[in-house]
């Protein structure tokens, strides 16, 4: 009866081993604790995007938590990228006028490299896409303007995934 149980608790314990709690970074990254991130460049006509992207990866590298965001000379890693396309497809006509758009998707890309102290990169470099869509009111370029934030959002999040588990 004590053997049977005694097999039993060793077993148990047996089948945890390897278990980590809490975030999983990429074996790659496994000595990555903080990241810099300077202000990507801005490939774009779109003014000031560059800033706004920026600010929304660090908010997201915040959130997610696997990472730290610090300054330049005190980070393991330093992100950089650049606001290299936004484009603006149309979704959806107007019924009875196929050149007439109600809808439009948007989409923002970002090319990124990832580079350790020593300047060597950490990981090939990236590109993270974001997407949404919105549609029309009287004035285009304003919706347009009031779509960016969430294709930056959803833009943050890919990219900060694919920076914490690898993919």
């Amino acid at each position: 009866m004590k053997a049977s149980l005694a097999t039993v608790f060793c077993l148990a314990l047996c089948g945890c081993l390897g278990y980590h709690v809490g975030p999983v970074k990429p074996y790659y990254l496994r000595d990555v604790h903080t990241i810099a991130v300077p202000t990507f460049k801005n490939r774009t006509l779109v003014p000031r995007i560059e800033v706004l992207v920026t600010d929304t990866v660090i908010k997201q590298l915040q959130q997610d938590g696997t990472f730290q965001v610090a300054n330049g000379d005190k980070a393991d890693a330093t992100l950089t990228g650049e606001v290299a396309l936004i484009r603006r497809l149309p979704a959806r006509s107007v019924r009875g006028n196929v050149l007439a758009t109600t809808e439009f998707s948007l989409a923002l890309s970002v090319k990124y490299s990832l580079t350790g102290r020593d300047g060597k990169d950490l990981a090939p470099p990236g590109q993270a896409v974001g997407t949404t869509s919105f549609f029309v009111s009287s004035d285009v370029t304003s919706d347009e303007r009031q779509a960016l934030p969430l294709a930056t959002e959803d833009l943050a999040t890919r990219l900060v995934s694919q920076l914490s588990e690898g993919w």
